[in-house]
């Protein structure tokens, strides 16, 4: 059976979905092929439910110092079982939430695995579905490493499925999901040891943050191991054992977990036999319109070595449904100044450029700001988690091209903030307005 549409999507994730209801509300006829479940990575093993996770690791930081305000409570016995069965009833709902989008805008999803036999259709099931316009959006998932051993690890898709909390566990990798999932496990109460490849984690972020990240989980009583390079996982009598190729071995841990990166999901989508090219690492090449080098054919979302934010990828979807289907030539996304945000202990508010990236682009011209400071919610505590603030300008009007924040409620100010950089302020626009008084966030317009 063959049908015609005006898009296919090949991905039911938040870039895909994005992309097909946009089209969709410009009037375009939508097939969605997806074989898992609706929501991609963000919803079902990303974003939203390590965000439940955080919240709950944050619920048990407010209730340590909760005594600091004359509060008797306790954060232990937590009961991760329970959190989990709830955590997972919320993702279930979310999963038919966007079953019911699509209903509503008449995008027909068909379930099960998508081909491309040629330039002009998807496969699946044995059933094809022809259109003009083709879009991948297939995502991403995390790899193991290589090495003897690695299948008794878990990667970040396993953390999810954990039943409890493990009592210890080693974490390789130095990026934002190891830092992420290390702050949560310990908060929670697992003993937690973190492997990095290099001498610090955060590698590709502001030394600031990197610097500051590791201090604060080393206070927290979360271990970092660096410069170390796995050489082997192995079964001990009491759990696993890490062993490194520079003869160093760390555990016994109850748990390992690989965070050691993510793989585009290309493989088997018979993207060759469309012609679509692809990068050495599987990722779809595509332009900053993203095309590809087939004509008709796009890539969104982590399929592509862009960015991989959940907001990135939605972004990208609905420009190009706009200009392909709603008269808008040469909508585009514009990749600079998108903010970040990790949810570490503290958490991390990030956008623009990195001081070094910021030196070697403009050189003399850039001038920084900072400020270390602890937030008033440790007023009344002998502990004093300090917060630390980075903004950095350019040029003689002192544009601001970087703006880096760590600290309690780093995570809800920048979004703000974002705004002001992507629309070009300077220094002087941040010095002219008035501060939210006792805020954390008013540091940002008092930097001297």
């Amino acid at each position: 059976m063959t049908e015609k549409f005006d898009l296919v999507v090949v991905g039911g994730g938040s870039g895909g979905l994005a992309a097909a209801q946009r089209a969709a509300e410009h009037g375009a006829r939508v097939v969605v092929a997806e074989n898992g479940r609706l929501g991609g990575t963000c919803v079902n093993v990303g974003c939203v439910p390590k965000k439940v996770m955080w919240n709950a690791a944050d619920m048990a930081h407010r209730m340590a110092i909760a005594g600091d305000y004359g509060f008797k409570v306790s954060a232990r016995d937590n009961d991760w079982a329970a959190l989990k069965r709830r955590r997972d009833a919320y993702v279930a709902r979310l999963n038919e939430i966007y079953k019911n989008n699509l209903d509503r805008k008449n995008v027909t999803l068909i379930r099960g695995d998508a081909r491309l036999p040629d330039r002009y259709g998807v496969e699946v099931s044995g059933n094809r579905y022809e259109a003009e316009h083709i879009v991948i959006a297939t995502g991403g998932e995390p790899i193991a490493p290589d090495l003897p051993g690695a299948s008794l690890g878990i990667t970040s898709d396993g953390f999810f499925e954990m039943d409890d909390c493990p009592e210890s566990i080693g974490i390789a990798g130095s990026g934002y999901v190891s830092v992420e999932l290390a702050g949560v496990l310990h908060s929670l109460g697992a003993k937690v040891t973190v492997f990095a490849r290099y001498d610090r984690l955060l590698r590709s972020f502001d030394d600031m943050l990197s610097d500051e990240v590791m201090a604060a989980m080393r206070d927290n009583g979360i271990e970092i191991v660096t410069d170390f390079i796995p050489r082997a996982l192995r079964q001990a009598s009491d759990g696993f054992v890490l062993d490194g190729k520079d003869k160093r071995s760390f555990g016994s841990y109850e748990k390992v977990m690989w965070a050691i990166g993510r793989r585009p999901r290309s493989a088997g989508l018979g993207l060759d036999r469309a012609g679509v090219d692809l990068d050495d690492f599987g990722f779809v090449a595509t332009d900053e319109f993203q095309n590809t080098n087939v004509k008709g054919i796009y890539a969104i979302g982590d399929i592509t070595a862009r960015k991989a934010l959940t907001p990135v990828a939605i972004a990208a979807g609905r420009r190009l449904a706009d200009r392909i289907f709603g008269g808008m030539e040469g909508r585009r996304l514009d990749y600079s100044n998108i903010c970040t945000v990790l949810f570490s202990h503290p958490p991390i508010g990030t956008v623009g450029l990195t001081e070094n990236q910021a030196r070697e682009q403009f050189g003399d011209d850039v001038r920084v700001y900072e400020t270390v400071f602890v937030p008033m919610l440790y007023a009344l505590s002998e502990n004093k988690p300090r917060s630390h603030i980075k903004l950095i300008t350019e040029g003689a009007d002192e544009k601001i091209v970087g703006c880096h924040v760590i600290g309690d409620g780093a995570d809800e100010m920048m979004q703000g903030f974002a705004v002001a950089i992507h629309v070009g302020a300077t220094k002087k626009d941040f010095d002219d307005t008035v501060a939210i008084h006792p805020t954390s966030a008013e540091e940002l317009v008092l930097l001297r």
